[in-house]
């Protein structure tokens, strides 16, 4: 094989992970490979055809994140919703509690989230709130960034997606991952823009990203930590 040309490296998961990027002119596809040296996977190998731009390799590498961290063995362990356990809101880390007043409530009490009844119950009412959260600072951030534009946004979804943090549809419907309320203000602000944007302009032209500029106060940083920390963000609940 030829030499790689250019080696780097990626961050998943808070995992630093070793990229080679190779070119093969008869290559029709971007390839991607886990380095596997004396049985132990070392890295990535990424193989491009001839007029590929490498950014698209990197890119790959973190659209399939999960599957490159798991052939890696660097998946994080999972993060029970359960009392004692610590999850981030908005950036920032609260413990979970569990407390036998409130037939059910939860609330956010300091760093701390508070969720009453049944101990059986506080995994999915706790999930439940999360949802609810994100619905309600999506709903305000679609809001506040369409009027902007001089725009109104369709239907809001909130779902679970693990492929892709937001979309817009052809139509102006929205839908986003509700796990985006864990992560930083600033990063929920941005994924809120980005979908926004489309409503004015459907394609990732230059055009789009100035408009996303407009309606968020730090685009570049916002991506890079999704790209670093965006993963990690799904092994909660």
């Amino acid at each position: 094989m030829a030499p790689p040309v250019r080696e780097t490296f990626v961050e998943l998961g808070g995992k630093r992970v070793p990229v080679r990027l190779y070119r093969n002119t008869r290559a029709r596809r971007i390839i991607l490979r886990i380095n596997d040296r004396n049985g132990n996977g070392d890295g990535v190998s990424v193989t491009l055809p001839r007029r590929t731009p490498l950014r698209e390799g990197l890119d790959l590498i973190h659209e399939k994140a999960a599957w490159v961290l798991e052939r890696l063995g660097g998946l994080p362990p999972r993060v029970a919703f359960a009392d004692g356990a610590r999850v981030p809101l908005g950036g920032v880390d609260h413990t979970i509690r569990h407390v036998l007043d409130g037939r059910g409530v939860v609330r956010r009490q300091g760093n701390e989230i508070l969720v009453a009844g049944g101990p059986e119950h506080l995994a999915r009412r706790l999930r439940d709130w999360l949802r609810k959260e994100a619905r309600s600072q999506i709903g305000r951030l679609v809001g506040d960034k369409a009027a902007a534009l001089g725009r109104t946004a369709g239907r809001i979804t909130i779902r679970d997606t693990r492929s892709r943090w937001g979309s817009c549809s052809a139509d102006g419907n929205l839908s986003f991952c509700w796990r985006l309320v864990m992560a930083p203000e600033t990063v929920l602000d941005y994924v809120v823009a980005h979908e926004v944007a489309h409503l004015a302009e459907p394609h990732h032209g230059p055009k789009f990203w100035r408009l996303v500029k407009t309606l968020t106060p730090d685009m570049e940083a916002s991506r890079e930590w999704l790209r670093r920390n965006g993963e990690a963000l799904h092994r909660y609940g």
